[in-house]
């Protein structure tokens, strides 16, 4: 189920920035949210694929994973999950979809949180020692 879900998320994301690739106005904010999504998008990607079986949609501690991207990042599939959709609602909608990032971003923020709460009950003082280590 979780990997059905994970291809499901990026053939969704793919869509999406294929449609706003193609139709959204020539704009500097096309040009713009282009090159954001194909900064963002394989480091999301890559965040997804490295969290395998540990992905869940509600916040839950199957297992603490601290390597790769997540070395550095505690939470990366937010960060370039959220400049992704970003970079394509730029491409799509323009400068007015920088309003959208910022409702998402606090939406992130607080996923994010609730998130952690969550690992420092499962994991303690191991996710705290990651915690100090890492950004967001």
């Amino acid at each position: 189920m979780q990997t059905a879900l994970r291809w499901l998320d990026i053939a969704v994301y793919l869509l999406f920035l294929v449609f706003a690739a193609w139709f959204g106005p020539r704009t500097s904010a096309w040009y713009a949210g282009l090159c954001m999504a194909a900064v963002t998008v394989p480091f999301w990607f890559a965040a997804r694929w490295q969290l395998g079986a540990s992905f869940s949609v509600r916040p839950e501690a199957h297992e603490l994973v601290t390597t790769g991207i997540y070395g550095k990042i505690r939470h990366p599939v937010y960060v370039f999950g959220g400049l992704a959709w970003l970079g394509a609602l730029l491409a799509l909608l323009g400068w007015g979809a920088l309003a959208i990032g910022l409702i998402v971003a606090v939406v992130e923020f607080a996923r994010a949180r609730r998130e952690e709460r969550v690992l420092t009950a499962t994991f303690g003082p191991a996710y705290e020692d990651y915690r100090s280590k890492t950004w967001f």
